[in-house]
């Protein structure tokens, strides 16, 4: 039972929230779509389904992605999540499909929306829960792509390294920001129906809710095949990596770096060119000290090393992680 507690509290959080949040608001949202009629408040209880179910899968995901590596599995199971992100993205697929049916619906078909409070107060909690989750899931954006931001600049710096997060942050990140989205089109397409004779804003906010619904699918699908299919790190990862390993003094140069991401993880293949006249079993003991010394890294759970003689050629710059093929003679 230890062990089990142990494994969910390694799951990502920021899904595990936005499936909670989004569970209760779908309950209340579809309560109320069923009494008010209010076609803009059925697509944002549709798109709170979605993200609940969506989201509790992504948590299960990366519960069992965070399994240790096994003799039949060797590299791990960091991939399970891009798995269960995918089946997301059909659940996401599905509900956006129902949601513009059903805005095209109330276009041929208008109806006068009631119980307007009801549904606004509703909307307005709504768009206070998701931005929680939203703002949760920027913070830990951040801390995934360890940059420093506080305050106004969190959000920013959330946009800007998204692509560097976990794909269950990922998601919930894409998610939140079309849910809170959503709420508040469905609260404007409320306010006006209830306001003005412009009964089609209702049927009009439903589609474009169901739109931006088939926008996440398509931008978490894409990413999660990639993902799938093996992705190298991002450039700050391998700036990072290289950066240790040449910190070595024994280490002249890197022959050659793959960094392959594992959904959260990375699995990092190397040749190090050591300094020439070493014994072998200095050379051993330098290549055990560089992986120990990256293992440190919480990002990075595989290394697998191999070490070469320095053959007096430049191969790898810093500034330009990737190896030049020809290289350049050193001191020249």
């Amino acid at each position: 039972m230890g062990s089990f507690w142990a494994a969910l509290k390694k799951g990502n959080t920021s899904s595990a929230t936005a499936a909670l949040g989004n569970t209760g608001l779908a309950i209340v949202k579809g309560v109320a779509a069923g009494f008010s009629g209010s076609g803009a408040m059925f697509a944002s209880a549709m798109h709170s389904v979605a993200d609940a179910i969506n989201q509790g899968f992504v948590f299960v995901g990366s519960v069992l992605g965070e399994k240790k590596p096994t003799p039949r599995f060797p590299t791990g199971f960091g991939r399970v999540i891009n798995l269960f992100c995918m089946v997301a993205v059909i659940v996401v697929t599905i509900m956006a499909y129902e949601t513009i049916k059903e805005g095209f619906h109330l276009i041929q078909e208008p109806s006068v929306a009631t119980h307007f409070w009801l549904n606004a107060l509703i909307l307005i909690a709504a768009i206070a829960v998701d931005g929680f989750i939203l703002i949760k899931a920027m913070k830990e954006i951040t801390h995934e792509a360890r940059v420093e931001a506080k305050g106004w600049a969190i959000p920013l710096a959330a946009f800007r390294n998204v692509g560097r997060a976990a794909p269950p942050t990922r998601l919930v990140f894409y998610e939140d920001l079309v849910a809170t989205t959503g709420a508040l089109l469905a609260l404007i397409a409320v306010v006006v129906s209830q306001l003005t004779t412009f009964l089609l804003l209702d049927g009009i906010a439903t589609i474009l809710i169901g739109f931006l619904m088939i926008g996440v699918a398509f931008k978490v699908g894409y990413d999660n095949m990639v993902g799938l299919i093996g992705v190298s790190a991002p450039k700050e990862v391998e700036e990072r990596v290289s950066q240790m390993i040449l910190s070595d003094p024994d280490v002249t140069d890197i022959n050659r770096l793959r960094i392959v991401q594992e959904g959260r993880a990375y699995h990092v293949e190397s040749y190090l060119e050591l300094r020439p006249g070493l014994m072998l079993a200095e050379a051993d003991d330098i290549k055990f000290r560089v992986r120990d010394k990256l293992l440190t890294d919480p990002d990075i759970n595989d290394v697998v090393l191999g070490i070469l003689e320095d053959d007096g050629i430049v191969t790898y710059n810093p500034q330009s992680p990737a190896p030049s093929p020809a290289g350049t003679e050193k001191g020249k």
